[in-house]
């Protein structure tokens, strides 16, 4: 218990300045005898439809009131309330690495009791227990909807030169040439943005590295040196085949130029969908899983948990919080939200998925899929300026040397930790 109020201490005080002055909306009974379930949620750019869904549980529910809140800065104001032990009954996040301090610091109940657990993809449950910094009994987060990220195409381009999808690492690069030589530009990227340069990272990383690579370090097991270098290397292979100073370019100018024709592909995942649409509504979208492996076999899809729902431990009231867990998964209220947000469903059932997903299909029914690297990444550690860094000078060893230093800097109270619980149970 030392260790996890401390993990709590050191996740929370990293915020808990900057959000002293912010305030949050507690629960509680309400006045006409209701259960109260509040749920507060991150995603912001999803409010009208999580409205919509609160509306219609409270409209077909006479036990149980619904409120569900979608600040703009919902984990600096759920950290606030952390702080202050007032907790909603349910939170939906992301499978990151705070959802790893969160179960580190035993605020989550385990519901692996919760019967709709079963409907849930295997796959996406198992991303969410490699998160966990060291093994722990049960499970913490119902898995709702995901997204994938490999390479967006421009299909009517592709379908009028005949270019055929690469399923390997050497085929994708020949596609590349015969873009090129068709007088077309084949990849953007908008690494301006530094966070655009992870979009790739993680796409070739699940392909070349394992997926629990970040584990294995933080166990003395490896080194990113010796993981990462062929990432490293095949990154600055696609420079050649990008925009002419790609650091001069962010997201959006990114989003526009593929919209508008400038690309026959972007390196990006499904969630930038809307915004190339925004420019280009008529736009025919499709994707590929990132072919960076040798071998057509070796490659995986690229998609993590975008959105699970965790119910606090300090919850009162479990089962009116897995039936509101119920409402929303039902088939209707996900595919609502699928065909909203262009997500992966999460739940193993046939759902229609968005056109732009038709090329991952296969990928995401077989359940042949890995975690973003990034999700294992502390923040201090700024992985995504340390790429873009990395692509500018072109110093793959430099690289690779930091990455391993700074992990070992940034992440000592987890190897810490790690090390104890070896100790106790064994490196297995």
């Amino acid at each position: 218990m030392k260790n996890k109020k401390r993990m709590l201490r050191l996740f929370l005080a990293v915020t808990a300045a900057s959000a002293a002055c912010l305030t949050g909306c507690g629960g509680g009974q309400a006045a006409d005898g209701k259960i109260q379930i509040e749920l507060i949620q991150y995603k912001p750019e999803a409010v009208g439809i999580f409205e919509q869904l609160e509306e219609e549980f409270n409209r077909t529910h006479d036990k149980i009131h619904l409120t569900i809140e979608s600040p703009n800065d919902a984990m600096t104001i759920l950290k606030t309330r952390l702080i202050r032990e007032d907790y909603p009954d349910i939170i939906g996040i992301g499978g990151e690495i705070n959802y790893s301090y969160f179960v580190q610091a035993d605020i989550l109940a385990d519901v692996s009791d919760y019967p709709g657990l079963a409907s849930i993809k295997p796959a996406y449950v198992d991303i969410l227990e490699g998160l966990e910094f060291v093994p722990t009994e049960g499970t913490f987060g119902v898995p709702y909807v995901a997204n994938a990220a490999g390479v967006l195409y421009n299909r009517t381009m592709f379908q009028e030169h005949g270019w055929e999808i690469p399923t390997t690492w050497d085929e994708f690069l020949v596609l590349c040439e015969e873009i090129q030589a068709a007088g077309i530009q084949p990849l953007y990227f908008g690494f301006k943005d530094t966070w655009t340069c992870l979009a790739p990272w993680n796409a070739l990383a699940v392909d070349l590295a394992p997926a629990d690579v970040c584990r294995q370090v933080n166990r003395g097991e490896t080194n990113f040196t010796d993981e990462y270098r062929e990432v490293a290397e095949k990154m600055l292979q696609l420079l050649q085949y990008g925009e002419d100073g790609p650091f001069a370019y962010g997201y959006n100018d990114a989003c526009t130029a593929f919209a508008n024709g400038e690309s026959a592909m972007f390196t990006i995942g499904s969630y930038a969908v809307p915004q190339i649409k925004s420019v280009n509504p008529d736009m025919d979208i499709d994707s590929f899983v990132m072919p960076g492996n040798d071998d057509a076999d070796g490659n995986i899809l690229n998609s993590g948990v975008d959105l699970q729902f965790c119910v606090m431990k300090n919850c009162e009231n479990k089962e009116a919080a897995y039936e509101v867990l119920d409402f929303l998964l039902e088939h209707e209220n996900l595919q609502t939200y699928l065909d909203n947000q262009n997500a992966v469903p999460c739940k193993d059932e046939e759902f229609e998925l968005a056109s732009m997903l038709d090329g991952m299909k296969t990928f995401i029914s077989e359940g042949k899929m890995a975690d973003y690297q990034d999700h294992y990444y502390p923040s201090e550690m700024s992985v995504d300026a340390q790429i873009q860094t990395f692509l500018i000078n072109q110093d793959v060893d430099a690289f690779l040397a930091k990455f391993d230093k700074d992990w070992l800097r940034y992440n000592r109270d987890i190897i810490r930790m790690v090390e104890d619980y070896q100790k106790q149970h064994g490196s297995n």
